[in-house]
């Protein structure tokens, strides 16, 4: 591929996401072996909030002195505890951290872009759908991993200690799924075993490369 004068084509963008304890990190991981560069929403979302972050100090006048631990840093799950229990403080949280997470992915992806054999950018955001459509990142599709409620239920219980009636709540805080697969270009089902998951983003990646050579 090439664009006008014979310049190298960007790479492609894809949007990464899902529900809470889909498997997303799997899939990224997975797409990350097979050659894609992975701009990951959580871990630039930890780096915001950290002391010297730009959202740190508005979040913590935001929430108080409760979801700060005694080394400074904020407390995240108890502030998980929090944002799960009420939506407005979600949204509030959501308004003072995105501009921030944004504003470093897209710093990020261009910065991929300069990089000499970078054929494809995935962008994992989980709440990709429930904030943006993707445009401003410049996005040319959106995968999105799904597994039933159960099976999500199940795993982030036992990923994080949580009593099943808990877990569910959380699942009901989010977009459901289903409504994220309206949207989507590609799907992965991942209510199977990881190597399932692994075989159907082997056979998804050239189609998601978009034909890049």
């Amino acid at each position: 591929m090439s664009q006008s004068g014979g310049s190298p084509a960007r790479p492609r963008r894809i949007g990464l996401t899902g529900g809470i304890a889909s498997g997303k990190s799997l899939v990224s991981g997975i797409l990350r072996d097979l050659g894609a560069a992975v701009v990951d929403a959580d871990e630039i979302a930890r780096d915001v909030v950290r002391p010297d972050g730009p959202a740190y100090d508005g979040v913590v006048q935001a929430f108080g002195p409760e979801v700060v631990r005694a080394d400074g840093t904020l407390d995240r799950k108890a502030l998980a505890g929090r944002i799960f229990a009420d939506p407005a403080v979600r949204r509030r949280l959501n308004d003072l951290t995105h501009p921030h997470i944004r504003a470093r992915m897209a710093e990020e992806g261009a910065r991929l872009s300069t990089v000499p054999g970078v054929d494809v950018i995935v962008f994992d955001i989980p709440l990709l759908l429930e904030t943006t459509d993707g445009r401003d990142l410049g996005l040319d599709g959106i995968l999105v991993v799904y597994a039933d409620d159960d099976v999500r239920a199940r795993r982030l219980a036992a990923r994080d200690g949580l009593a099943e009636v808990e877990a569910r709540r959380r699942l009901r805080a989010q977009m459901p799924v289903r409504e994220k697969l309206v949207q989507a270009d590609w799907v992965v089902d991942n209510n199977g075993s990881p190597e399932e998951t692994r075989q159907q983003v082997e056979r998804l990646w050239d189609t998601v490369r978009g034909g890049v050579r």
